[in-house]
């Protein structure tokens, strides 16, 4: 019988890593007439009109009585006007941040957004985020616990090997189960729900697995990779349209007088699962 050789990819979603022409990737690709007629963004920010570049005052607030009855506001250039917006993109976002050793992420996103030119993001503290949450699962689909289940019930213990025939296995216990998400009620008050929510892509690889006196020792890498992007599906849902927050990222993102990148989130953790010899029948 022969063994399963390490590493060994186990399980890759249809999604493919750094799929830069994914729909959330696109920058400065829409017109101010485009953004009003189809998306409705006119009543985009509190300080400033990105499109006629100027500042907006009480007076000038669409919503005001007094609207229109004190003129054009002071103008600005288009540099200036970004910083104003990503200024008010960054306090907006505390609201999505309420508690959490992970609150400061999204306004070092937005500040990334506005000075990378595009390029990958990682923190430790997005790893620290997605390994806490892996470890932690202990529901009925956690994929870590399918894992366990799966090395538990094929592992030859006569021979001390997993069986390459029995691969599909391990891919089938990740079918079965659910993929870290950060979508549970607490991430939209933690932080990371407005920073990552869903994921992308995943690769889930098995990096080593040991076999020896009657126990086993397996590394398991998960590398996941998210976009901090918008694409049409996002704004043109109530759910975030109503939210001023989304309003300003997607005119900075998409309008063609701006166009700032968005880009990839990069996320790698190593667990372990550990067991022992007809654990399974305990």
């Amino acid at each position: 019988m022969a063994a399963l050789r390490f590493p060994c990819t186990i399980f890759k979603t249809q999604k493919w890593m750094d799929d830069y022409g994914a729909k959330d990737m696109r920058c400065g690709d829409l017109t101010e007439t485009e953004l009003k007629r189809r998306y409705h963004l006119v009543d985009v920010s509190t300080r400033v009109d990105p499109y006629s570049l100027t500042k907006i005052t009480p007076f000038r607030q669409p919503q005001s009585m007094f609207y229109g009855a004190r003129g054009e506001g002071e103008k600005m250039t288009r540099r200036e006007c970004a910083r104003v917006l990503f200024d008010e993109f960054r306090h907006l976002s505390q609201s999505f941040t309420l508690y959490g050793p992970y609150k400061f992420l999204i306004e070092k996103m937005i500040t990334h957004m506005q000075n990378s030119n595009g390029t990958a993001f990682r923190d430790m503290a997005l790893d620290r985020a997605l390994k806490e949450h892996i470890v932690r699962d202990s529901t009925k689909n956690s994929t870590r616990l399918l894992l366990k289940d799966s090395f538990d019930r094929n592992i030859d213990w006569v021979n001390n090997i997993y069986p390459a025939e029995k691969k599909g296995q391990l891919r089938d216990a990740i079918l079965s189960g659910r993929l870290p998400k950060f979508d549970r009620l607490k991430d939209h008050f933690n932080g990371m729900g407005i920073t990552v929510h869903d994921i992308w892509s995943m690769h889930i690889t098995i990096k080593s697995l040991h076999i020896a006196d009657n126990r086993y020792r397996a590394v398991i890498h998960y590398k996941v990779q998210d976009h901090f992007g918008l694409d049409s599906d996002d704004i043109s849902n109530f759910k975030f349209y109503q939210f001023r927050f989304f309003r300003i990222w997607f005119v900075l993102q998409r309008y063609n007088q701006f166009g700032f990148k968005p880009f990839m989130v990069n996320m790698d953790v190593s667990i372990e699962i550990t067991g022992e010899r007809n654990e399974n029948k305990k």
